[in-house]
Order: structure tokens, then sequence, then C-alpha cells
């Protein structure tokens, strides 16, 4: 259904991609066409559209993800004309559900604003302040470049001033209620901010931080042929203004926090996890797996939001966390057969069948399961059960493809090219 979807102009649609269901097979309820699909046919949710695009790396289907990284570049100067107008100040808004023309869905936007509500914001207790889903398809864009070697000078503008908002934004809104634009520690305060859709008005968000510091130090890694001296040196800077990860205690167990403190919780994701995924900072071969792995337990959160259905990352936390027996049961859940004609129809879950962040969100699982990278190290088998025969290919940062089948719990066979990265392969 992806590779059907493949090379359009725009990208392959969450909710349906080129394959909808009529209504009447999945909610009789809704009086539309067949074409109909939840969460509209012209708006696209960067939160769902994400899970369609990340397994694309290693999977080796770079190629794919033009359609989406260009979506993004050809809205970026309504981006900058958004911060520009509504706040006065630099860097590219990119709101969480928005219009091909690069504004958000006047639904979410609302039709009954009140008045003096800022201008440049969705009135809408979902997505308001929700800004940071750019930055995956900003690391996507990133990691195109170390995976297969994609030129993307292209993309550079829309990477820098995606993080450049964050910056002047949550500097402009503390001197609206400051005489300092930072902390006591010279970091921001980005507040009020989302951690997904889910912890609302929250103060340092830890999914927002995990991101704007990922991103930055993979910016930060690309040559001097990329990045001016000014841009170096500021973008340095910054990193340093970014604040910490915040953490908290459950029974005596150190935890990831969502934030340090929120307003309210508004729906069922668990960004307190984001940290692991997508933004690796923290899992197998990594500083801090104890806490990561707390929070997955210990975090009421965590547990009470436990899925495997649609764009639910349950599946690919347990496998970034090495724990295999979790990851092999919500594996199975995840990509049992839909129940429908087609065995790959799932949903509808949150959105509209076919689910392809449902399919999208189990397709990393099985690949976290498999291979993970830390640095130079490729991590086969991390999760993966002992007496689950695999033969897979898949593709890793530095250009490299590794090859590898297992046997009755033994490795029978390993190729990795090109052959002097073999010598990086850890096996679990």
């Amino acid at each position: 259904m992806l590779g059907c979807n493949a090379y359009g102009e725009y990208p392959t649609k969450f909710n349906g991609g080129l394959f909808t269901v009529d209504p009447v097979f999945t909610d009789s309820t809704i009086k539309g066409r067949p074409d109909h699909r939840n969460w509209g046919g012209g708006t696209f949710t960067a939160q769902n559209q994400r899970l369609v695009y990340w397994p694309m790396l290693k999977s080796g289907d770079v190629d794919m993800m033009k359609p989406q990284f260009d979506f993004y570049n050809r809205i970026l100067q309504t981006a900058l004309l958004r911060s520009k107008i509504y706040w006065g100040h630099g860097g590219a808004n990119f709101n969480e559900q928005i219009e091909n023309f690069g504004l958000p869905n006047p639904t979410e936007y609302s039709w009954k604003r009140p008045p003096g509500f800022d201008p440049g914001m969705e009135y809408n207790a979902w997505l308001e302040y929700e800004w940071d889903t750019i930055l995956e398809f900003c690391m996507m864009i990133l990691e195109s470049k170390s995976y297969e070697g994609k030129e993307i000078d292209q993309y550079l503008s829309l990477i820098k001033n995606a993080l450049i908002f964050f910056d002047e934004h949550y500097q402009y809104l503390s001197k609206q209620r400051s005489s300092k634009a930072l902390d006591g520690n010279g970091h921001l305060i980005l507040y009020p901010g989302s951690g997904a859709e889910t912890f609302k008005m929250a103060y340092n968000a830890s999914s927002t931080i995990a991101a704007l510091k990922t991103v930055t130090t993979k910016l930060l890694q690309l040559s001097d042929t990329y990045l001016t001296k000014e841009e170096q040196i500021y973008f340095e800077e910054f990193l340093q203004r970014i604040p910490p990860i915040p953490f908290m205690n459950y029974n005596g167990n150190t935890t990831i926090a969502p934030a340090i403190v929120w307003g309210r919780v508004n729906n069922v994701e668990t960004p307190q996890l984001y940290p692991v995924y997508p933004w690796g900072l923290f899992g197998v071969g990594k500083p801090g797996l104890d806490t990561a792995r707390n929070t997955y337990w210990k975090d009421t959160f965590a547990l009470k939001f436990r899925s495997h259905v649609g764009w639910k990352q349950d599946n690919i936390f347990a496998a970034r966390l090495g724990l295999t027996d979790e990851a092999k049961r919500l594996t199975l859940l995840k990509l049992k057969n839909s129940g429908r004609r087609f065995p790959a129809f799932w949903g509808p879950g949150f959105d509209w069948v076919p689910d392809h962040n449902w399919g999208g969100s189990g397709m990393i699982g099985v690949q976290e399961m498999l291979m993970q990278t830390v640095d130079d190290k490729i991590y086969l088998f991390p999760a993966w059960p002992k007496d689950w025969n695999v033969h897979f290919k898949l593709h890793a940062p530095k250009q490299t493809t590794v090859e590898a089948e297992l046997k009755n719990g033994k490795l029978v066979q390993l190729k990795v090219w090109p052959e002097e990265r073999e010598k990086d392969v850890v096996i679990q």
C-alpha cells in the first residue's frame, strides 16, 4: 500500500493513503461517501504522518520519503510569515494539523475564536502549543543523509528555521511575563508547551527538550559546508540554552517526567518515553537505561495508556528498551491480521481504515527488535525472541547495510556492507 503512493507529489496520508473503506463498514453513523476519512482529506496531522515515514530509513526506502520532506519545504515561507506577522520574530512555526498551503485546518483553528486570542494559535484543546512535530521530519532529513548519503542542501533552511522558532518564540513569550528571557540557569523557559496532545500547558515538556537537543546536535555534526561559522556559533549557544530533561520519582524509582509541571491531561499518549523513541537519548547501550525502563514499568500514565492500537508506540518503546517479552507481546497484537478482507487494513484505531500509522508503528517496532544503532555500534537482536527464526536485511547510518539470519537461536549468517563496518556489530 505504501508503494502504491510512494512517488506522488504529496505524502501518503496516514488515514488511508490512496485506499479508503466505505464508512458503512467502519462507523455506520457516518453518512459520508466511500472516500470519507476521519481527520480530513487535505489536512496533514504530523503526529500521525511521522509513523508512516520513520520506518523507511531502515527499510532502505529513503527515496520514498521525498514527498513528505517536500511537503514541509513547500510551506516553509508560510511558516516563516506566521512567526513574523503574528509574533514579530524569526523562525518557522508549523502547526500540528496543517493544510497543504501551510495554515492550520480552519476547524482546528476554530471558527469561534474569543476576541483577543493569539492569532498564531489554534484554539483547540488538543493542539494548542504543539509545535515540535516538525522536528521529527527535520531529523528524518538529517538521517537520510547518514543512511543513504542523500543531498539535503535544499532542506537546510527548513531545519535551521524550525529550531530558531523555539529559541526566539520562547524568549519572546518569557519577555511578555518577565524582564528576563531565560531562567536562572540560562535556559529557555518552554512554557506554555505541550507533551504531544496529552500533557497540556506544560512547563519544559521532555518530548520537546529531547527533540531540540537531538536535532540541534545532529545539525552541528554536519560539515562546515552546511553551516557558516556564525551559524555554527549560534546553534552551539542554542544547544546550551535548551533545558535539561525533567525527572520524577515513583516509589523511589527515578523516571522521565512528561514535564516539570502540566495543567491537564488531554489525550492518551506517552511523550515521557519520546526521549527513548524517536529521540534515542535512552535505550540499549546508552546511559540511563534503568531510568527509561522505570518510566515504562512504573509511570502510572504509561501503564494506563499502554496499548497496541493505532499510533500507540509501546511496542517500539519496549524494543528500544530491550524488553523482549513485552516487545513480542505487543508486536503480535499490533501486526495480527486486521480481520478485514485485506490483512493489513488495520483500523480504525484513532483514525481510519486502513490506518497507515498503525502499520508504520508496527514496522518500526519489528525493525527495532532486530537492530538498533548507538553511535558507531550496531546492536543485533536487542529485543528479538531467540525462538523466532528470522532472515532480514536492514539499513543503518554511515550508508551501511546489514543482512543476518538467526536460526534456532544461533546466528547462521551475517553480511555487512561496507565490510569494514562488521567490526561495529554487537550481537545481543
